[in-house]
């Protein structure tokens, strides 16, 4: 996905960062439920707008509109654009699109799965239907796993369990 955040444009703040140094801070605040992701991670931040006047307007994207880590998201973003980006920022919340797994970064994936979450499916080719892959363990790497409940320590993960090693594990749900 094309970074939708313009680059190399300043603010007008004490620290004069470029709007790419902003987003940068942005991306790496780190997700509350799995603290192991970042924003850029999930890629949730969907653009940073700044007007010719040096108003700045930040835009993300919860997971799920129900997600309860998106009050403490926003509030963190908040703090940095206070500290960071001009007196009369704002943060603003976008709920269409919806959020996507497709838009979750290989590095986000890969930590999932280092953290022992398995990763949710990867994004289809354009034009390819995509079925849903089993999970693989992020213990054993078996694929033959079984979901148990559609509901996980987080909304976002499904509770799964591996029959070759028998370790119950989490998997983030592919969401389209």
């Amino acid at each position: 996905m094309a970074s939708p955040i313009a680059p190399g444009r300043q603010l007008v703040s004490a620290t004069m960062l470029t709007v790419d140094q902003l987003a940068a801070t942005i991306g790496d605040i780190a997700d509350p439920e799995i603290p192991v992701l970042t924003l850029s991670d999930l890629g949730i931040l969907r653009g940073i707008d700044l007007a010719a006047d040096g108003h700045l307007v930040v835009r993300i994207t919860p997971t799920y509109s129900g997600c309860p880590a998106i009050d403490p998201i926003r509030r963190e973003v908040e703090r940095v654009v206070e500290e960071l980006g001009p007196p009369d920022a704002e943060v603003r919340m976008e709920l269409s699109p919806p959020w996507s797994t497709d838009w979750m970064s290989d590095d986000g994936r890969r930590k999932l799965l280092d953290y022992g979450i398995a990763p949710p499916d990867p994004a289809a080719e354009p034009g390819c239907a995509l079925l849903s892959m089993p999970a693989r363990c992020p213990r054993c790497e078996s694929e033959d796993t079984r979901e148990v409940s559609r509901f996980g320590s987080t909304p976002c993960q499904a509770q799964h369990v591996c029959n070759a090693c028998l370790e119950p594990f989490d998997r983030f749900k592919t969401l389209r």
